[in-house]
């Protein structure tokens, strides 16, 4: 394999995806695909004798999970691990059902807080404290932190570390002479100057609602810090009503309003790739995202990507806003937890899995050939070696040099209030909703 850097010079203070023609294996991004030992997954009765199930999702890290399952399966026939691949919005809908009858898979994928939380007040998983020595090891400890209870260990992390992104369009940018922008401010002179050019300024994927996330969170916690939200998942009355929240939901519409994200945006679904589409065929100049969308631009788009035609960032600044510029929100990885109704056997294969190769040397290797940043230490001297160093590098530096790593509002509250939040932010974004009629429904979920 040959790689050289696009000669096009990339905008200041931003980055540019290097050239490569390493082709990876595409990945179903829609629908579930079964591992060829798996029937239909579910806790204790699947699998038996030992064996575990395993639910997870299509797409992202989806290509490091097969690899590590087939590897253990190959190393441990008696006890094999049989996984299901499900499209986002799909596994959250069945994992909740499955969870709640006891017919959960052995290994419970889920992304920590209030998600994690109800599972241990409600004895759906078992404490791992101790039980994997060799995965606390060589976890990131920020990462490791969300996986606990009142300072337990419940779930540990299972793939990359996720913390969203401004992604961008080079081409277009380029094309156009626009700045890429590094202020909320210079956000709004690049949609105009987009929308002038008849593009799309910023792809979002409103159907699926929980994107939206991505903007309410950067900008409350740019104008106000991460204390306002914490207030929220503290159920402090009225919490909601932070003068901070209430500016975040008027710049969304201010920029909904000056047609920042088209006007087909509602319609857009991100478990069909429907948003990253959108960038790499020239239509949108921008998407705020998480960093597992990389490996689709790679999968979905590689001759575009390997051109230098995908570049990245950081949120804009919020001009005399009070939150640290370097604060970051996403997901700081997913994780896996063992469900309490498997049987010992079942427990015990899925414990000596996520000792033994759970984020492992290959699952490592695999992550970053795909794009995407291991959660685990020490891997700083290996990133130079991989096919997207640049790309990594940045990334992988967000989250160590973030003071403040915020998880995805959806999954920090609790299943109601998540739901709630989703439904009322889509109607802001549809101009359905004022920012106090916002504030005042989701105070009354307190």
């Amino acid at each position: 394999m040959s790689t050289h850097r696009s000669l096009r010079p990339a905008p200041a203070g931003a980055h540019r995806v290097p050239f490569s023609r390493r082709s990876l294996s595409r990945i179903a991004l829609v629908g579930a695909a079964a591992l060829a030992l798996a029937g239909c997954g579910g806790g204790a009765q699947a699998g038996g004798d030992g064996g575990a199930t395993a639910w997870t999702l299509t797409g992202g890290a989806e290509e490091t999970f097969r690899t590590s399952f087939e590897a253990w399966n190959e190393n441990h026939p008696d006890t094999p691990v049989s996984a299901e691949y499900f499209a986002n919005d799909a596994f959250k809908e069945k994992i909740r059902t499955s969870v709640g009858s006891g017919n959960a898979p052995t290994l419970i994928y889920n992304w920590g807080g209030d998600n994690l939380e109800s599972y241990v007040e409600n004895g759906n998983v078992v404490e791992l404290t101790g039980e994997v020595p060799e995965m606390e090891e060589r976890a990131l400890d920020s990462v490791l932190e969300t996986g606990k209870v009142d300072g337990t260990l419940y779930a540990v992390p299972n793939n990359n570390t996720q913390p969203v992104i401004l992604y961008y369009n080079t081409k277009l940018f380029e094309d156009a002479g626009v700045k890429v922008p590094t202020t909320w401010d210079e956000m709004l002179d690049a949609v105009e100057a987009f929308k002038a050019e008849g593009v799309t300024p910023i792809s979002v994927a409103g159907s699926s609602q929980w994107p939206y996330l991505m903007w309410i969170q950067y900008l409350t916690d740019r104008i106000g810090g991460p204390e306002v939200f914490q207030a929220v998942v503290d159920g402090e009355e009225g919490a909601w009503s932070h003068p901070a929240i209430t500016e975040s939901l008027e710049k969304i519409q201010e920029l909904v309003e000056a047609g920042g994200f088209g006007d087909t945006y509602g319609s857009v679904v991100a478990d069909a790739g429907a948003d990253v589409a959108l960038v790499h065929t020239d239509q949108a100049a921008m998407m705020l995202h998480g960093s597992w969308v990389y490996s689709s631009f790679l999968t979905d788009a590689p001759e575009w990507t390997a051109e230098g035609n995908l570049g990245y960032t950081e949120f804009p600044v919020v001009e005399g806003g009070q939150g640290d510029p370097q604060n970051i929100v996403g997901n700081p990885a997913n994780f896996w937890a063992v469900s309490a109704d498997a049987s010992e056997e079942q427990q015990a294969t899925a414990i000596e899995y996520l000792n033994e190769m759970n984020l492992d040397g290959t699952a490592v290797d695999t992550l970053f050939d795909a794009g995407l940043i291991p959660a685990v230490d020490g891997v700083e001297d290996q990133i130079a070696d991989t096919e997207h160093p640049e790309y990594l590098d940045f990334a992988y530096s967000m989250v160590q040099d973030a003071p403040h790593f915020q998880l995805s509002w959806d999954q920090a509250l609790p299943a109601d209030q998540g739901q709630a939040l989703l439904t009322n932010l889509s109607q802001v974004f549809a101009g359905e909703m004022s920012p106090e009629e916002f504030q005042t429904a989701m105070n009354g979920t307190l």
